[in-house]
């Protein structure tokens, strides 16, 4: 052999040899690969096995909640290589009252691994505390000793309350499923808690998904999965068998759609009233003479009293009516589907029966603020047995287009894929995602000590006004610019006026806690944007204040028109203070004013409210400014009186002996008084006849709104309150001669009421 290979040319003598030195490579470099393969696959064996499964436990309080929950635990269960299951099983439960319903979840066959009896008995609100505080000291033995990577949370319940708490304390990942809804009661307050406290969410629908992150969580950790429920109702509702299931709880003799579903369930925040509404729905339904299947109300506080009016009433002896405390899941869909009508307050009333279009009448408050499908009729204010009689009239036997607000059927699978990407290795520390705030000045003795103010902004014709308002209503410093003519540098000015003076409020120890802004108008306060505006202002229709200006400074934002600041300066700082109705009147450039009565500024629904102005005490008067003929403002405005002064100054009947008329000066209202007060007949003529249809014009309102006081604000203010109270004495009505017309005290009425709008907020008074 060695011989072979000291010789060159042996083996290419030889081709069998070749060959077999070939087939050798071949098979070695084939084993060589066989084994690589082989150790791979062990290693991906290794890997899979040294995955540890995510230990996930359910908790499940009721027979409402095991509904939703129950889809995810069959899945979580299809999935051992992926996920270990643990299920925790406390509530109502475990109380033979309400069906001992456990039962269903080991028919299901789902292991308990433990079971909690944590209601205390009472049914009222005291037991309802009693029961969080005994469900907390029972759950952390629990919690510790199964230890699960997550939690997952149902709902509203003050039992899942106590559940997310004891989990948030010690640790433990929570998520929460059909958080961010709305409903009214207790339960928002319950549900928003959860969410605190919860790590993850899987939301039902957009707008709940928006209500979180407007609660300010991690938009990263929230799923918009759909309700698990309906994977489960609308997989299975189109059975063949429905009549036999809904026969086995109405009897042989119900027909399809000719029948009630009732699920009424009591109200904690307003308890007496649902009882109330619970009497006269059943009375309805008694009325209403159709078969009726009726399920006990849950364990809230009230239920208790239900069940009492129920018995008393004679409900479960009823031929009409079938109670019962539970129905399996699967065939409490087909009862529901297949009805002829649902009544009640409970959720699956909004929720699971819009799937089916089934008609449902909403009871009361307790689903105020759920998103609803068409089929649903709200009775919220169902404080009459005819009422309710008709809203069965209205609903029974309809048919509505299937709703999927909440969900699509595939819930389940995007909650599984979502537990699946938690990473266990990541902050148990949850964050939240504020919305980013300016600086604030430090908690030290400086700041304590700062004087509470306002911005007051006051938009007039000519000049644009910004003033530091204090609590107390002296004016720390005031700005004055003219009022730019287009919009751009109007607004451009507006801003930087209010920015120097939020940066001098600081160095003369003022805390603004906010920006008003009087403007003339007609304005819609809700929404801080100018509707209309007067002519003396340009380019200031459909313009939106608030936004900008909150946006640049950082602080919330009022807008009115300037009539009613002036209303509101009087209510705060002025006559008004103390006076529950009273009538303020602005006589300058125009006229204007406001009305408040019951303590409160008048609107009126389109925000034009107090237009007095613009009252008509002629038919055919001169015009006004607003297009039509004989306001008030066309008679008694400083404009009017301005153009009649030129009139008698070109006929050159103004002056009289005394006055000094330069040839350059403007003819102007205090012209026309001077030439009055001189015994000018013309002047006299013409005022007579101003404060005459201001007079009648306030005569109008007194009339309308009975105020107890006349307050007249403005630069022609002392001139005319003599006259008014003499037209009021001459013309009202013997009830009415006797409110009292006042002057204003008030210099800067605008910005005063302007800033009274934020001060009144700061200090939680109404506006």
């Amino acid at each position: 052999m060695w011989k072979m290979e000291k010789q060159p040319g042996a083996l290419n003598r030889n081709p069998h040899s070749l060959n077999t030195w070939k087939a050798q490579e071949l098979y070695y470099l084939r084993m060589q690969r066989t084994k690589e393969k082989m150790d791979h696959e062990k290693t991906e064996e290794n890997l899979y096995q040294n995955k540890r499964r995510l230990k996930v436990c359910v908790a499940t309080c009721n027979r409402a909640d095991y509904s939703k929950l129950a889809p995810i635990m069959f899945g979580l269960k299809s999935h051992p290589e992926e996920f270990e299951l643990e299920v925790v099983v406390l509530g109502s439960h475990l109380i033979d009252d309400y069906g001992n319903t456990f039962r269903m979840i080991e028919q299901d066959d789902f292991d308990i691994g433990s079971k909690l009896h944590t209601i205390v008995r009472g049914e009222d609100e005291a037991a309802m505390v009693e029961s969080v505080g005994l469900a907390l000291v029972k759950l952390p033995d629990v919690l510790q000793r199964l230890s699960p990577d997550i939690l997952i949370v149902h709902g509203d319940r003050f039992d899942a309350l106590a559940l997310a708490t004891a989990a948030a304390l010690m640790n433990i990942r929570i998520l929460h499923l059909e958080g961010g809804e709305v409903s009214g009661t207790i339960d928002d307050s319950i549900r928003h808690a959860i969410s605190k406290l919860a790590h993850y969410h899987a939301c039902c629908t957009r707008m709940a998904e928006q209500h979180l992150i407007a609660m300010c969580e991690d938009h990263s950790r929230i799923l918009l999965a759909g309700c698990p429920s309906y994977d489960k109702l609308l997989s299975t509702y189109h059975r063949d068998d429905y009549m036999d299931i809904i026969k086995s709880w109405l009897g042989d003799k119900v027909k399809e759609n000719d029948y009630i579903v009732a699920l009424q369930h009591p109200v904690t925040t307003d308890i007496q009233h649902s009882i109330k509404i619970y009497g006269l729905m059943l009375d309805a339904l008694i009325s209403f003479n159709k078969r009726t299947l009726i399920l006990f109300p849950n364990i809230d506080a009230g239920s208790k009293e239900m069940v009492r009016v129920m018995r008393k009433k004679g409900i479960e002896q009823h031929p009409n009516f079938r109670a019962v405390k539970h129905i399996p899941f699967e065939q409490f869909i087909q009862l529901l589907s297949h009805a002829g009508c649902m009544i009640g307050n409970s959720s699956c009333g909004v929720r699971e029966a819009g799937a089916f279009g089934t008609p449902v009448i909403n009871l009361g408050t307790r689903q105020t603020g759920r998103e609803t499908g068409e089929n649903v009729l709200h009775v919220r204010d169902a404080d009459t047995h005819n009422k309710i009689y008709h809203a069965l009239e209205l609903q029974f036997g309809k048919r509505y287009p299937g709703s999927k607000i909440y969900g699509d059927g595939n819930a389940v699978p995007r909650i599984l894929k979502f537990l699946s990407s938690i990473d266990l290795d990541e902050p148990l520390q949850k964050t939240f995602c504020f919305p980013p705030v300016k600086d604030t000045i430090s908690q030290d003795i400086d700041h304590i000590l700062e004087t509470q103010s306002a911005l007051a902004v006051d938009l007039g014709g000519t000049n644009l006004r910004v003033a530091i308002v204090c609590m107390q209503g002296n004016i720390v410093k005031k700005y004055t610019e003219p009022n730019p003519k287009t919009f751009e540098d109007r607004m451009h000015l507006i801003l930087k006026m209010c920015k120097d003076a939020v940066q001098d409020a600081v160095r003369l120890n003022c805390r603004i806690l906010g920006v008003g802004i009087s403007t003339g108008g007609r304005v819609n306060p809700q929404e801080g944007i100018v509707l209309h505006s007067t002519k003396l202002i340009q380019e200031w229709s459909s313009v939106d204040l608030r936004t900008p200006i909150s946006d640049a400074l950082g602080l919330p934002v009022w807008v009115d028109n300037d009539g009613n600041c002036a209303a509101l300066a009087e209510r705060k700082f002025g006559h008004g203070r103390g006076v529950d109705n009273f009538v303020t009147v602005i006589t300058g450039t125009g006229i204007g004013g406001g009305i408040i009565h019951n303590s409160e500024l008048v609107h009126g629904s389109t925000f034009c409210a107090a237009e007095l102005g613009h009252i008509k005490v002629s038919l055919d008067g001169p015009e006004c400014s607003c297009g039509s003929q004989g306001c008030i403002e066309a008679f008694a405005s400083g404009m009017a009186l301005q153009r009649e002064a030129k009139r008698l100054h070109d006929e050159e009947l103004l002056k009289m002996d005394g006055m000094d008329v330069k040839l350059a000066e403007p003819i102007t209202a205090a012209h026309l008084i001077s030439a009055a007060r001189k015994g000018n007949s013309k002047a006299n003529a013409v005022l007579h006849k101003a404060s005459l249809a201001l007079g009648v014009g306030i005569v109008n309102i007194l009339h309308i709104v009975n105020p107890s006081l006349v307050i007249l604000s403005g630069v022609l203010a002392s001139y005319y309150q003599a006259p008014v109270q003499q037209v009021m004495l001459e013309r009202a009505l013997f009830s009415a001669q006797s409110i009292k017309v006042v002057k204003s005290d008030l210099e800067e009425p605008a910005l005063l009421g302007a800033a009274s709008m934020v001060l009144d907020y700061a200090t939680r008074r109404t506006y």
